[in-house]
């Protein structure tokens, strides 16, 4: 039998209906279908398992059903596994997740026939280390954040592949994939990349300085962040994970030896900035 999975977003009433109908269309075409337990929360279903857990059941392709955050989510936990994800906007932007609602059913389609393209995203690695040992690790679609955690600069010393490049009297550092440069590092003043660039972009966040801009180095560099003096920070993970970080951490971002597999729909780019983030509009 073939297998499907579905992750949903919390609290999104809309899914009360949306997915049952989902699991309906699926069944009808011969799938096994697991779900996660926020979506469970939505309809009565037997095979429920952890998000986590899901990629041990080996679907062929992920229904994410949320915004960019569900999605990022879902990355994490699955990604790895390389099984395809189809992520439909329910959010607000939506930015990664661009099927829309009204195309959900004609993109299954397309899924289960072949026909949809595949996306691969890289991710970011990374390790905080603390008193030259390592007690964090994290993986990131979109970004990296180092951050203050009160309305005071922190001194950051960066180094690439082992180089000592700058230091940094800012509020925080974005490390950021070319996914996420349309995310916190454009809105901090970063580059947009296109997702295919073999690229990683360091955004400073409001730095203490004229002329402190965002750097672009290759996918294969070694990136160290060190927090040198100020305040203590947080290190955030797609916004969604992290922990406390302290004086004399460092947190270590490279790339990761896999990338993220994303069922899309045929949209360029460049359209999909037009529409999403109104580029070029006056």
């Amino acid at each position: 039998m073939k297998i499907a999975a579905i992750v949903s977003k919390p609290a999104k009433p809309e899914l009360a209906a949306i997915v049952p109908e989902a699991l309906r269309w699926l069944a009808a075409r011969g799938y096994r279908v697991f779900i996660d337990q926020q979506t469970a929360a939505y309809t009565a279903h037997d095979l429920v398992v952890a998000r986590s857990e899901i990629a041990r059941e080996q679907p062929e392709f992920v229904l994410v059903l949320g915004g960019d955050g569900t999605l990022l989510s879902a990355a994490r936990a699955i990604g790895e596994a390389q099984i395809p994800l189809l992520a439909v906007n329910l959010g607000s932007l939506g930015f990664l997740t661009e099927v829309r609602l009204d195309e959900l059913y004609d993109t299954l389609e397309a899924v289960v026939e072949g026909r949809c393209p595949v996306e691969s995203r890289a991710v970011l690695e990374c390790k905080l280390v603390r008193d030259g040992r390592e007690i964090a690790h994290y993986r990131a679609l979109n970004d990296a954040v180092i951050k203050s955690t009160v309305a005071r600069l922190i001194g950051f010393r960066l180094c690439i592949n082992g180089e000592h490049v700058v230091e940094y009297q800012a509020d925080g550092v974005i490390v950021a994939t070319p996914t996420g440069s349309t995310a916190y590092s454009l809105a901090a003043g970063g580059p947009v990349l296109m997702p295919s660039v073999d690229a990683i972009v360091l955004t400073p966040i409001c730095p203490h300085s004229l002329t402190h801009r965002p750097l672009v180095v290759g996918d294969d560099a070694s990136i160290s962040v060190r927090l040198d003096s100020g305040a203590d920070g947080v290190l955030s993970v797609d916004g969604q994970v992290g922990m406390p970080v302290a004086q004399g951490d460092q947190i270590v971002c490279c790339k990761a030896n896999y990338q993220v597999k994303l069922l899309r729909i045929r949209k360029p780019f460049f359209d999909v900035l037009r529409s999403k983030l109104r580029w070029g509009q006056r």
